[in-house]
């Protein structure tokens, strides 16, 4: 009985363990998904629209278009890269608005070669001052693509490709697969293509529609796990009622004895720090980042400072600092979430959207600078910095200077998540200590002697 006993207490504790191993694995395989869904931009990637516009004698014109669906996150410079596999074996003859960096191996063909002979082409956007007859619409922007709500005018890039040794039909033309996207490095993962219903164009006096012979979609979606290991920016915190600054967590963006990491930090004292930052190369050599060395070496850090309070207002001061030596940042954005942020009354010297990724909630804002004025925040030095003051309205049965319920919930710049401080590090009210410990000296003590008093004075 005692031997049945062991051999079933034995067999438990291992279901027992296989069961955490079970949960354990779960877990760490959903740990990416995780990361690539953005809980303040559920819905938002980057869709490619592929319409097929004519056919030719070996295959079809196409106009491909990428729509940026981000709320927030743009494609800076040196802009978007794309790439794909052909199912049989297409080239491209000719195109138009984007061009292929490489161009293959076109030798079995005489006469007139394509564009792009390549299984597995890249494509790459043109330049500004590109030929108005190399040009078609919303393309030759460099590659870079803005934010949805910052500038939706220019949230789409466009080409026109002509690929021969193609299908003809609808029902001889394969779609390509393994559709890759950079932005400008990585972190975009691509579905497969989708033949959906062909796409209608109106003509520009409205009276006349035409459509496409064939559509297919391609939609992507970001991760910043996938983008980069280390964060990219960090977030400290001050405040008038409290005389500490809580700076940035130490290596939030990594730490400069770990040899592991790329890049490195140069202090703002060197000698000749000119000569360091941009020394001689060769034309076209792309220079590693290069930050300045702080405890947290990230290259943007996020102060925000609540500044004022006044009866009906409280004021708060927001100050983006760019420790790049070698990177600027045009077009840049900030996202902060706070629960005050559905009561603006003012911002000043910044562009306001207020963002609600689900119905109901309105404790969401983006951020960004003044066309002209501070939509360029500089590389490091005097110069790099862009800064705003925002004023709030109170909603009494919410506000409070306690337990840091006036500093943010989450702060993003240029759609990557910023290492915030921990909770219990924030500027707290020097008496609020002192208000619990009164209160509670007078229920214990002071109470029970006024009883005494009134009791004898009777």
């Amino acid at each position: 009985m005692e031997s049945f006993i062991s051999r079933s207490t034995s067999i438990v504790s291992k279901m027992s363990f296989l069961a955490v191993g079970i949960v354990f694995l779960i877990s760490s395989s959903s740990f990416t998904s995780t990361e690539a869904y953005d809980a303040l931009d559920p819905e938002g990637n980057i869709t490619m629209k592929w319409d097929v516009m004519s056919w030719t004698p070996d295959g079809y014109v196409a106009v491909v278009t990428m729509f940026n669906f981000q709320k927030y996150r743009h494609i800076p410079s040196p802009g978007w890269t794309l790439g794909w596999k052909w199912a049989k074996k297409e080239v491209i003859w000719s195109m138009v608005g984007a061009q292929t960096t490489e161009q293959g191996d076109c030798s079995k063909y005489k006469g007139n070669l394509p564009h792009c002979c390549k299984k597995d082409p890249t494509v790459v956007d043109l330049l500004p001052g590109t030929p108005y007859n190399q040009q078609i619409a919303n393309c030759c922007k460099g590659g870079v693509l803005n934010s949805w709500v910052q500038d939706p005018g220019t949230a789409a890039s466009s080409f026109q490709i002509s690929v021969g040794a193609a299908g003809t039909t609808n029902k001889t033309v394969r779609v390509p697969r393994n559709f890759t996207l950079m932005g400008p490095g990585p972190g975009y993962t691509c579905g497969p293509a989708k033949i959906v219903r062909p796409t209608q164009f109106v003509t520009p006096d409205t009276r006349r529609t035409t459509q496409a012979m064939m559509t297919w979609n391609i939609t992507c979606t970001y991760s910043q796990f996938l983008a980069q290991r280390t964060p990219t920016c960090c977030v400290s915190l001050s405040s008038f009622y409290n005389e500490t600054i809580v700076g940035c967590p130490t290596c939030a963006c990594g730490c400069q004895n770990n040899k592991t990491e790329s890049g490195a930090c140069l202090d703002p004292d060197t000698p000749h720090l000119a000569s360091v930052v941009s020394p001689p190369t060769k034309k076209g050599t792309i220079l590693p980042p290069l930050v300045q060395c702080t405890r947290h070496l990230c290259p943007i850090r996020v102060h925000w400072h609540v500044k004022q309070n006044y009866k009906e207002y409280w004021r708060v001061k927001i100050t983006i600092t760019n420790f790049n030596y070698r990177l600027n940042y045009s077009q840049w954005n900030m996202v902060a979430q706070h629960p005050n942020l559905d009561n603006i009354t003012q911002i000043f010297s910044f562009n306001y959207k207020s963002l609600s990724p689900y119905a109901g909630l309105n404790d969401t804002a983006m951020l960004w600078g003044m066309k002209f004025y501070n939509d360029f925040l500089s590389e490091a030095g005097p110069l790099g910095n862009v800064q705003s003051e925002i004023l709030f309205r109170k909603d009494q049965s919410t506000f409070t200077f306690e337990k840091g319920w006036a500093f943010p919930r989450r702060i993003y710049f240029n759609g990557d998540n910023c290492v915030m401080p921990p909770p219990d590090a924030y500027p707290f009210l020097p008496n609020g200590g002192f208000r619990t410990e009164f209160s509670v000296f007078f229920s214990a003590v002071l109470l029970p002697v006024l009883l005494v008093f009134f009791f004898f004075s009777a």
